[in-house]
């Protein structure tokens, strides 16, 4: 696909920006010049991150929306349109979850989560693309490792991020048939430290937490801007959701032998701090870091690759020469002195 804009001539609209993925994407945008438009549930922490990317000297936009409701998105649309003149480039990133066995959940909060999930990144894509149908721009939709994986105690996230997955492909194969200048991307991170857990909708005995490995959210971040410049059909966030996902294909029947190390990676040993999460209301949002125990990923050589494939084939040439003219060296020093 084409190259688009560079960051610093665009404005990004992104929902899901008062935390998580969505609100290091918006901070990092910011920083590299782009125009933000910030959408979520949380007025408060949206307008501190507006505040904050405007004291550091970007211009930002916030706008309070539920991804749920079409014409909420459709606000945010015209906001972006009526204040900074369109957009280039819109990131569907909401999206909450909820932990339990899919038969004690009720019917409300599994069809809350689908509104979200599924429904939020309906609306958007197909409002912002009605505006990039006519200017031309790149649409990304975060989907997750579970778009190709189940995982046991998050099913309905895992059907979501299914069916996100359909709908994206669908959608990149109807604006292509159309001849749409319009590029769509679908992000899979693998388990991101963010306050996705502590936000959930938990119906565990325990306070839930992601299986690891665990990526920073920064590293979600840069797939999703270097999408916004040089669009890419699919990209992994982290190596292990790409080998997971080779597994459950090669071995689908090995990887269902998984679930009961799956679900106590899931749990946290103490009791759960609350239960009802963000998935009805909104809470305090404003953080883009999770309190889970475990390390998180600064990088992952995996997605680098991904992203910047010329340079590592490049690389791997010249370290390949580079070796090449050692081992000659090496080899007529040993013909000079045998000794």
């Amino acid at each position: 696909m084409s190259r688009r804009k560079p960051l610093s001539k665009q404005v990004i609209v992104i929902t899901g920006a008062s935390s998580g993925i969505g609100l290091t994407t918006a901070r990092m945008a910011a920083a590299r010049g782009a125009r933000v438009v910030l959408a979520a549930r949380s007025r408060d922490a949206l307008a501190e991150a507006r505040a904050e990317i405007e004291r550091a000297g970007g211009q930002a936009l916030d706008v309070v929306a539920d991804v749920g409701r079409r014409e909420d998105v459709q606000a945010v649309a015209d906001a972006a349109i009526a204040t900074f003149g369109g957009f280039d480039t819109w990131v569907n990133v909401a999206g909450l979850t909820i932990y339990g066995r899919l038969r004690e959940i009720s019917d409300e909060d599994h069809a809350r989560l689908l509104q979200t999930n599924l429904w939020g990144t309906v609306f958007g894509s197909l409002v912002a693309v009605e505006h990039l149908r006519r200017r031309g721009g790149t649409l990304i939709n975060v989907g997750s490792v579970a778009s190709d994986l189940a995982f046991p105690f998050q099913g309905m996230y895992a059907a979501s991020k299914h069916a996100v997955k359909g709908f994206t492909d669908a959608l990149r194969m109807e604006l292509r048939d159309e001849g749409a200048p319009v590029s769509v991307t679908l992000i899979k991170p693998t388990s991101i430290d963010t306050p996705l857990p502590e936000r959930a909708r938990n119906y565990m005995d325990r306070e839930p937490t992601l299986p690891p490995p665990i990526y920073r959210p920064e590293v979600v971040a840069e797939a999703i801007l270097h999408a916004a410049v040089r669009p890419q059909r699919d990209i992994f966030v982290g190596g292990s959701g790409k080998a997971l996902v080779a597994m459950k294909e090669f071995a689908p029947g090995a990887f269902d032998l998984l679930a009961p190390a799956i679900i106590a990676l899931q749990k946290r040993a103490k009791p759960p701090r609350r239960p009802e999460g963000a998935l009805h209301a909104a809470t305090e949002a404003g953080e883009t870091h999770g309190t889970q125990p475990l390390y998180a990923m600064r990088t992952s050589a995996y997605t680098r690759a991904s992203l910047h494939p010329v340079a590592v084939m490049a690389g791997a040439i010249g370290f390949g020469l580079a070796a090449a003219a050692v081992s000659i060296v090496g080899s007529s020093i040993s013909r000079r002195d045998p000794s």
